[in-house]
């Protein structure tokens, strides 16, 4: 049985697979532009990018905002939450091997320090 929670999901991930859209989601971390700025910052055509904005959109990546004929769009991060909890065991193994070799890397340098010369005895 496929839940809502999953149809959620797999949008959200869909929607961030493509390259364009995640450029889009980069640009919009420096704050809310118009259409046509997004637009104008891509080497497609502007219905292209108005595709890409419509799928971040409803996978709930996207706020837009109207003013007159003019649309707006900036970063909703709540919709990246589920990306985040995915992650977050992988944020957990990479700390882990980091430490190992923050641990590695220690122990060598001490031995150097103990033995600057490299005598074997």
């Amino acid at each position: 049985m496929v839940t809502n929670k999953a149809i959620l999901n797999r949008s959200t991930f869909d929607a961030i697979a493509d390259p364009t859209r995640r450029a889009i989601l980069d640009q919009l971390m420096g704050g809310e532009l118009g259409a046509g700025e997004i637009a104008e910052r891509f080497p497609v055509s502007r219905p292209a990018i108005a595709r890409h904005v419509g799928v971040l959109k409803k996978a709930g990546l996207l706020r837009e905002r109207r003013d007159a004929q003019k649309r707006f769009y900036s970063l909703e991060p709540r919709g990246l939450a589920e990306v985040d909890r995915w992650l977050q065991p992988y944020r957990l193994y990479w700390a882990a091997r980091l430490t190992d070799l923050k641990t590695i890397v220690e122990e060598r340098a001490k031995t150097r320090t103990e033995n600057p010369a490299g005598d074997k005895k």
